[in-house]
């Protein structure tokens, strides 16, 4: 039983995978962008970047709702309903063309942002909190793998809604694989909802929680005498069965308690602020790439054709595509890492090395070093979703896992309404440029872009890193109400 156990637990990370690579096309909004701006030339820069930074917010908090839920009920019925709840949102999104300017941004909100934030949410939160309980022995890179698909599902719908926006062919790194028949960008939305639906559905059906007193085959706890590293067992001893007789002081906080610690707010700080600096970019790499491309052939009176332009755009959702991949690495690389080096040396190195490559990337201008540069940003944002969910599960245990995770993960949330607004509000107009695009009915019609500089956006982000990593140096385990000074699953993460 114990291998037939162990071996289900890779079904359960196939499942994750499926769910979490259909859930983080999420990221792909910046292709949306210039597509609506040019049906709703009304909308500011801050109105068509609302949803994008909502939707985050919705999930974020949608991720507490579904961890409650599936805490009791099971992941596999909780994933279920929120792959249908997202599917539906998109679907309706795309009935926003049918409405004038201000109540379309409002049915884009309610739709795109509400409706898929709370399904994006209640099923993001089931393969996290499923697969820490399988992988105590991995936790780190589990948790990494778990979130991948969220940072990699972007890599293929990215070129895919970018195609069928504009009628072009889908290509992955410039290779031109078969032609897509123009959409447009409101039955994009539709053809994704059906898409997203289905998949998060189907996955879905392969999660399922471990047996009572799960334990690895071959792993043995580090400090069984006393404690064990949190995440081995969901019971404490009084409802462990008889048949395992290992003692588990794991921690296991409940949220009250888990809120009333400095941990979890220590916790919440520097994942926001890490939140911020990667959404600041991921959710506007497309924009910004146009912005920087556009002002060069403003600078040197280049017309903007046709063609001009939809090789920027294809540069662009390119580089979104690039990114969701060093996106979904981050989060095993750094989950892989973190499980050898320590949690809190792991996020100090991560949060460095973003706050460099913010302080460079106004001067990153080529493309290859513009891919180069929001890549090593996502490559870090990725290690930030891998880790805090590991991290939640070491410092308070995994018996409510799916409702203390989803209570931190609200700081992500917070980070998707700062970081956009940022790179949005801090935005340094330059003037506007006329380009060429082709309409929903395939004719040419005239676009105006806005010019601006990011720079300041990027400077504020790179400090909330460098802050963000001199808080992590202060981060220590929190102390448990059980008799004795520490547990030994918190002797060994002081040592990280």
């Amino acid at each position: 039983m114990a291998t037939k156990n162990h071996d289900r637990r890779w079904s359960v990370v196939a499942g994750a995978l499926i769910i979490q690579g259909s859930l983080g096309a999420v990221y792909i909004w910046s292709v949306f962008q210039t597509p609506l701006l040019a049906q709703f030339p009304r909308w500011s820069e801050t109105q068509v970047t609302l949803p994008a930074q909502l939707v985050i917010a919705v999930l974020a908090c949608s991720v507490i709702l579904g961890g409650f839920i599936q805490d009791r009920l099971g992941p596999r019925l909780v994933g279920s309903l929120g792959g249908l709840i997202l599917g539906l949102g998109l679907i309706l999104a795309g009935l926003t063309g049918h409405f004038p300017s201000g109540p379309a941004l409002a049915w884009l909100i309610g739709t795109y942002a509400v409706l898929g934030g709370i399904g994006i949410g209640m099923a993001y939160v089931c393969p996290v909190a499923t697969c820490v309980k399988w992988f105590p022995d991995k936790r780190g890179l589990i948790t990494g793998l778990a979130v991948a698909g969220f940072g990699a599902g972007a890599f293929f719908f990215a070129p895919l809604a970018q195609a069928l926006i504009s009628g072009s062919d889908y290509e992955l790194f410039g290779v031109a694989l078969f032609p897509l028949p123009q959409a447009g960008v409101f039955n994009t939305f539709i053809v994704l909802g059906v898409i997203f639906l289905l998949a998060v559905v189907l996955g879905a059906q392969l999660l399922r929680n471990p047996l009572p007193g799960y334990c690895p085959p071959g792993w043995t706890p580090p400090c069984s005498t006393s404690s064990q590293p949190s995440g081995q067992s969901d019971f404490t001893p009084e409802s462990r069965p008889e048949s395992n007789p290992k003692p588990d002081f794991t921690p296991n906080f409940k949220p009250g308690k888990m809120l009333r610690t400095p941990t979890f707010w220590l916790l919440w700080i520097t994942y926001l602020a890490g939140s911020t600096a990667g959404l600041m970019v991921i959710m506007k790499a497309a924009p910004i790439w146009k912005a920087f491309s556009l002002s060069a052939a403003a600078a040197s009176e280049i017309p903007v054709s046709h063609e001009y332009f939809a090789d920027i755009a294809s540069a662009a959702a390119m580089a979104v595509a690039v990114l969701a991949l060093f996106n979904a690495a981050g989060r095993i690389l750094w989950g892989r890492v973190s499980d050898s080096l320590g949690r809190r040396p792991t996020l100090v190195l991560m949060f460095i090395l973003c706050a460099l490559v913010l302080f460079a990337l106004d001067w990153m201008r080529p493309y290859p070093l513009y891919l180069l540069g929001v890549s090593l940003i996502a490559l870090c944002f990725g290690g930030y979703l891998a880790l805090y969910p590991a991290i939640c599960a070491d410092y308070f245990g995994t018996r409510h896992i799916g409702v203390n995770y989803g209570l931190l993960f609200t700081a992500y949330g917070s980070g998707g309404l700062l970081g956009p607004f940022l790179a949005a509000a801090l935005l340094r107009t330059d003037g506007s440029i006329q380009y060429q695009a082709l309409d929903a009915t395939g004719s040419l019609a005239t676009g105006v872009f806005q010019l601006g500089e990011y720079n300041v956006a990027f400077m504020s982000a790179g400090f909330l890193c460098l802050a963000a990593a001199l808080l992590t140096l202060a981060l220590r385990p929190p102390q448990s109400d059980k008799p004795g000074s520490r547990t030994c699953a918190q002797d060994t993460l002081m040592s990280h």
